[in-house]
C-alpha cells in the first residue's frame, strides 16, 4: 500500500504517490475504473484542472469519488480562461476570474470546498498581489482549504515564497530534469512548502520502455540533452536498474521521493493496469545511498536557464 507525506506544514497527508488525472479520457467508465483502482491500492490525492477536456475531467472525477469525499484529498487548478462552446482558451489570472473559475471547478465536482486549489501556470507579468487576496478571499470564504501554485518557473515561485502563504508547488522534476535541485527543492523545504512533482518518469522515457519511449519523444533531445545523450543515459539507467534487479520505474520514483521536500509524485494513467504498475515500481523503490549516487553520475545535474528576473 502507499503511504502518506504531509503536504508542506498543513494538515493535508497525501500519498507518496497521486493520481494525475489529465490523461483519464472522456469515457467515464474506463475514467472511473482507473480512480477506483487508485483508491484500492492506497491512493487518496487526486490531481486534475479545470482546462482538462475543457472541464469533462473534473466532472468525471467528481462522478467517481462520490461518496468518498471524506477519504480522498482533492486538488485542481485555475487561471486558463475558457468558456463552454469555444475553442481554445487564454491565460487570465485575474482576481475575477479565478473567483469564478473555482466555483465552475467546484460545481463539476460535485464538491462543497477543495482541499487545495492551484494556479496553473503563472508569469512573471502577472498581478501577483491580486492573485494572493483571490486566494485568501477563497479561503475565507471557506471554499478552498488551501491554495498553491503548478509552475516550472523560479522567478514565479519565489515571488509567491516571498509574497504568499502558499503550502505547495507542483513542478516538473525527474531523474532527466534535475533542475529543481539546484535552487529550489531545499528552498521550499526551508518555508515547509510541499513539492507535488509532475514528469518524474520523463515521457516514459524512464520505465521498461524507455527505449520505445526515447523512439517516439527523445529524436529531438530534452533539456540539455541532445538524441544521442538521452539515448546513452536511457540505456545506462536501464542497464542500472537491470544491476539493482529493479524497474527503471522504481529508480525514477524512488530518486525523486528521496528529496525530503517532495510531498508526492502525480503520475498519470490512462488505464487501471498503468495504476498498478506505478504502485508496484513505487513499493520497490527503497533505493540505497549507492545507488542514488549512482543515478546521479549517469545523469546531468541540469540548472534553470530562463525565467531568471
Amino acid at each position: 500500500m502507499v503511504k502518506k507525506r504531509q503536504l508542506g506544514n498543513t494538515d493535508l497527508y497525501v500519498s507518496e504517490i497521486a493520481l494525475g488525472c489529465m490523461n483519464l479520457g472522456t469515457n467515464v467508465t474506463q475514467a472511473s475504473h482507473v480512480i477506483h483502482t487508485a483508491l484500492d491500492q492506497g491512493i487518496n490525492y487526486l490531481d486534475t484542472a479545470d482546462l482538462y477536456d475543457f472541464g469533462q475531467n473534473e466532472k468525471i472525477v467528481g462522478q467517481a469519488i462520490k461518496g468518498k469525499r471524506d477519504q480522498l484529498i482533492i486538488a485542481t487548478k485555475g487561471g486558463n480562461h475558457f468558456e463552454p462552446g469555444k475553442d481554445g482558451w487564454y491565460w487570465d489570472p485575474s482576481k475575477a476570474y479565478l473567483k469564478e473559475a473555482i466555483k465552475n471547478s467546484l460545481l463539476r465536482l460535485g464538491l462543497d470546498d477543495l482541499d487545495l486549489y492551484q494556479l496553473h501556470g503563472g508569469t512573471i507579468e502577472d498581478p501577483t498581489d491580486e492573485v494572493i487576496e483571490a486566494f485568501e478571499e477563497l479561503k475565507q470564504e471557506g471554499l478552498i482549504r488551501y491554495y498553491g501554485i503548478s509552475s516550472i518557473r523560479p522567478n514565479v515561485i519565489n515571488r509567491f515564497v516571498e509574497r504568499s502563504d502558499m503550502v505547495s508547488v507542483m513542478m516538473q522534476y525527474s531523474l532527466l530534469d534535475r533542475r529543481p535541485e539546484e535552487e529550489l527543492l531545499d528552498h521550499l523545504n526551508d518555508h515547509n512548502i510541499g513539492v507535488v512533482v509532475r514528469g518524474a518518469l520523463g515521457k516514459g522515457m524512464l520505465t521498461n520502455k524507455g527505449q520505445s519511449q526515447w523512439q517516439k519523444k527523445g529524436q529531438d533531445g530534452f533539456l540539455d540533452y541532445d538524441a544521442d545523450q538521452l539515448k546513452s543515459v536511457v540505456t545506462s539507467l536501464q542497464d542500472l536498474a537491470n544491476e539493482a534487479h529493479l524497474s527503471p520505474q522504481s529508480l525514477a520514483i524512488g530518486y525523486v521521493l528521496n528529496h525530503p521536500a517532495v510531498s508526492s509524485l502525480a503520475l498519470g494513467a490512462s488505464r487501471p493496469e498503468q495504476v498498478l504498475d506505478n504502485v508496484r515500481a513505487y513499493e520497490a523503490a527503497q533505493l540505497s545511498e549507492d545507488l542514488i549516487k549512482k543515478l546521479k553520475q549517469i545523469t546531468k545535474a541540469n540548472v534553470y536557464k530562463q525565467h531568471r528576473q
